[in-house]
């Protein structure tokens, strides 16, 4: 069966700090590349456009779209099945509940979801150091993830990792173990 890894978590918890690791601790780990509809960064992203989502949507092969920072991020079923060929194990970074249960429900597969978590003070200092134009939008998005696990039934977490305590290279072990375990 695939397999294929959840991050949940506010921005700047160390998401990809914790992939880049774990894609040197195996080279079948990958980042998820989600479908980006606008304007800004476009590294770790398959750049798209307004038509290309309405044909997504048309053909029912969207996953899961959230809207953030001006733009449309989509998690897409053409993109997680070539993600996952030749066993990669494709890491998805999300930021919402929802995303997690649209993925988790909608792509059958062995998923481990990792919560990946750190202050709110953390978030701030971290997103001003790596020059982040964006701060204050980021510390809102911690917000809206700290009231979206607040207030929905979330799914329980094989895994909960706080980036303040644990480096990135104790957190990629432990998410390792934990897909090697759920084969």
């Amino acid at each position: 069966m695939n397999q294929g890894i959840l991050l949940y978590g506010p921005p700047a918890a160390g998401k990809d700090t914790v992939t880049a690791v774990l894609a040197e601790l195996d080279s079948r780990y990958v980042l998820f590349s989600r479908l980006k509809i606008g304007s800004g960064k476009s590294e770790g992203y398959r750049m798209g456009t307004p038509d290309q989502l309405a044909e997504l949507e048309r053909r029912g092969d969207l996953i899961y779209r959230n809207d953030r920072y001006g733009n449309t991020y989509v998690v897409d079923r053409q993109g997680l099945a070539l993600a996952m060929e030749g066993g990669r194990i494709p890491i998805l970074h999300l930021g919402q509940v929802a995303g997690v249960e649209a993925v988790t429900t909608k792509y059958p597969a062995a998923w481990s979801t990792v919560l990946v978590w750190c202050s709110r003070e953390v978030t701030a200092v971290r997103s001003t150091s790596r020059g982040d134009r964006d701060t204050e939008a980021r510390l809102a998005a911690w917000d809206a993830t700290e009231k979206d696990l607040a207030t929905n039934d979330h799914p329980a977490w094989d895994l909960r990792v706080d980036t303040e305590v644990s480096s990135p290279g104790d957190a990629a072990v432990l998410i390792d173990q934990l897909v090697r375990a759920s084969v």
